[in-house]
């Protein structure tokens, strides 16, 4: 009808928030710290929790407030408030005016230890964290076979990719004894009979006594020596386990470990489809590159006169042949020429060929020394080397000029 009032979203959130804000008065509340943040403005940003809920709080320039009393995640704590709205994103939350620290719980002082010990030992380094399988044949689950958990997480597998085999360790999620019925599970399926590809340990949220048994030391060092993949899917997005952190992976909740761990059969169909349809064009882009090669090759002398490359190379052979003969006979010639130059020279400084002039050598067989003085004793003995023999001679007179 043209009276009625259409109503925006800003009129929605205001006048819830004129209705919520009017209709509780300030009062006092338990809670835990579930998350907190201490922005740079000074604000302080928490989750508060119980064992079954959860609500946002806020507490105004709180920064130095939460120091002084070393508040962390696990505080549990009485503080007063009121409930506000914030109307841009029309979130309700508890506006904290006053704190009463109620102290750190022993299970969350013995959870921070055990997490210390094994971070130091590097149980959760990135480095030793197996890689999920994309598409598991088989998955082992370990959760209680009656829980939502499982439910929920079947039902996600069963809508995503129907007909997965899925083998399901029944196992209690809480109590005295439960972290050693997850320890069976986790060996169980390590054995070689299980084959399964990947290992989900799960349940859904609670408070930290409830989770407490996925925070066993043991179990811990039992995921972290698992030879086949373990994922983690413990509590509600603000619950973090020991096995949270030594996992191969950690996802919020069981549905998210459902949707994570298989993809949907529909989405793996057209992805096949859109590979195998660009594996075609490869191949016929491929077929097309070399058919040209082979034209163009085809074209080519090699296979219109295939002797011809044979004949040429053996041209190049025979032209190779003559330059190494001719090189030799030059070389050779060369070197006779030399040869008759130093024959040549030897001949001229031969003494031999002096004496076939006439002239003859005297040797003073006294001293055995060639004479070329006429200052030799009278009566010295002395040879005569000629060109056909030699003479024997003695010295009867000398004339020295």
């Amino acid at each position: 009808m043209k009276d009625e009032k259409i109503w925006t979203i800003t009129e929605v959130n205001s006048a819830v928030k004129t209705i919520l804000e009017g209709a509780l008065v300030p009062f006092w509340m338990e809670a835990e710290i579930g998350t907190m943040t201490v922005h740079s403005s000074g604000h302080v940003y928490m989750v508060l929790k119980d064992e079954k809920s959860q609500i946002k709080a806020v507490i105004w320039k709180g920064a130095q407030a939460v120091r002084s009393l070393k508040l962390a995640t696990g505080s549990k704590l009485e503080i007063f408030g009121n409930i506000t709205v914030y109307e841009p994103r029309g979130e309700y939350q508890f506006t904290i005016k006053d704190i009463r620290p109620l102290g750190f719980g022993d299970l969350q002082k013995k959870f921070e230890e055990i997490k210390n010990r094994l971070q130091k030992e590097g149980l959760f380094d990135s480095s030793r964290k197996k890689k999920i399988p994309m598409l598991p044949k088989k998955i082992g689950v370990i959760t209680s076979p009656t829980g939502a958990a499982i439910h929920d997480f079947l039902n996600i597998i069963n809508r995503r990719f129907p007909n997965i085999n899925i083998k399901i360790y029944p196992s209690a999620v809480q109590g005295i004894g439960a972290e050693k019925e997850l320890i069976r599970g986790v060996r169980f399926f390590n054995c070689t009979e299980s084959k399964v590809d990947v290992i989900v340990l799960m349940r859904g949220g609670g408070s930290m006594e409830d989770l407490w048994p996925f925070n066993d030391e043991t179990l811990a060092r039992e995921i972290a020596a698992s030879k086949i993949p373990l994922i983690s899917a413990v509590g509600h997005e603000i619950d973090f386990t020991i096995s949270d952190f030594v996992a191969d992976l950690r996802v919020p909740t069981p549905s998210a470990a459902a949707e994570l761990v298989i993809a949907k059969q529909d989405e793996l169909v057209d992805r096949i489809k859109n590979l195998s349809s660009k594996l075609q064009t490869s191949i016929q882009l491929f077929i097309e590159r070399k058919k040209r090669i082979l034209e163009r090759l085809s074209g080519s002398y090699v296979f219109k006169d295939p002797l011809r490359v044979l004949f040429e190379k053996q041209q190049m052979i025979d032209e190779m042949r003559t330059k190494i003969k001719h090189i030799t006979v030059l070389k050779y010639e060369q070197s006779k020429a030399k040869l008759q130059n130093l024959i040549s020279k030897l001949q001229t400084l031969n003494p031999m060929a002096v004496l076939g002039r006439g002239y003859s050598i005297l040797i003073n067989k006294i001293t055995n020394s060639v004479i070329v003085s006429p200052d030799v004793k009278i009566g010295s003995p002395v040879t005569a080397i000629l060109k056909e023999g030699k003479l024997e001679l003695e010295v009867k007179t000398t004339v020295i000029n």
